[in-house]
């Protein structure tokens, strides 16, 4: 008897599961169509112009549905930068494991430029909130992406170690590569109307791609 009990509890389990699948399928594509709108107004508006009523009024529902997902402005804000921030050390991770010096760095500045172009709306709300300075997302900043640039950092310090690379202040050549490629999200509009177009293209990215490469692998060229 005890054992039937327990095998109608494990197919009762499985058939919830089973259940349960689609339910938090749809939940996470709500939760993923909610954030890719609030980084747009995020972007557009700043954290204090933007609101829940424009977001959800824009996505064809309730503010009472939005607030189901998200109970306050602010916690829609820190998951827009959460997600900015897990695929902006997503798409670098590389630069950690690499072993020839100028193919990790060519990678690196192109996966930063790639970011930029695919993702702009992501990188302004991440500069909209360093210009303000951080007050909603510094601690995850200090928890998360520090590690990350001291692997990093350690990472150049090996290298240079080996003679491969000059021995530089390595945090701030990072700074340098970041406020680089970045600008080609949250310059953009200025950078195209002095190139005379609506918006930059394919080709801007890569011709910017070649000139920060070189002026970086210049950098870290052993004397």
């Amino acid at each position: 008897m005890p054992k039937r009990n327990l095998t109608t509890s494990k197919k009762a389990g499985a058939a919830a599961k089973r259940i349960d699948a689609p339910l938090r399928a749809a939940r996470v594509a709500k939760v993923s169509v909610i954030c890719a709108e609030a980084e747009r107004q995020f972007a557009q508006y700043g954290f204090e112009g933007a609101s829940l009523d424009m977001i959800a009024q824009t996505l064809g529902i309730s503010r009472q549905n939005l607030l189901y997902y998200f109970p306050s402005k602010e916690l829609l804000y820190i998951q827009v930068l959460d997600n900015v921030l897990n695929e902006w050390r997503l798409r670098m991770d590389g630069l950690v494991s690499g072993s020839n010096p100028e193919a990790a760095v060519r990678d690196y500045i192109r996966a930063k430029l790639r970011f930029s172009a695919e993702r702009p709306a992501g990188s302004q709300v991440f500069a909209r909130e360093v210009m303000a300075g951080m007050p909603r997302f510094r601690e995850a900043m200090m928890a998360r992406a520090m590690p990350a640039m001291n692997a990093d950092v350690k990472t150049f310090e090996r290298w240079a170690d080996a003679g491969l690379v000059a021995r530089l202040d390595f945090r701030h050549l990072l700074f340098s590569i970041w406020a680089s490629t970045q600008a080609y999200a949250d310059m953009a509009p200025q950078f195209a109307c002095m190139l005379g177009k609506a918006s930059l293209d394919e080709e801007d990215f890569e011709r910017a791609r070649v000139v920060i490469t070189r002026q970086m692998l210049a950098a870290l060229k052993p004397d």
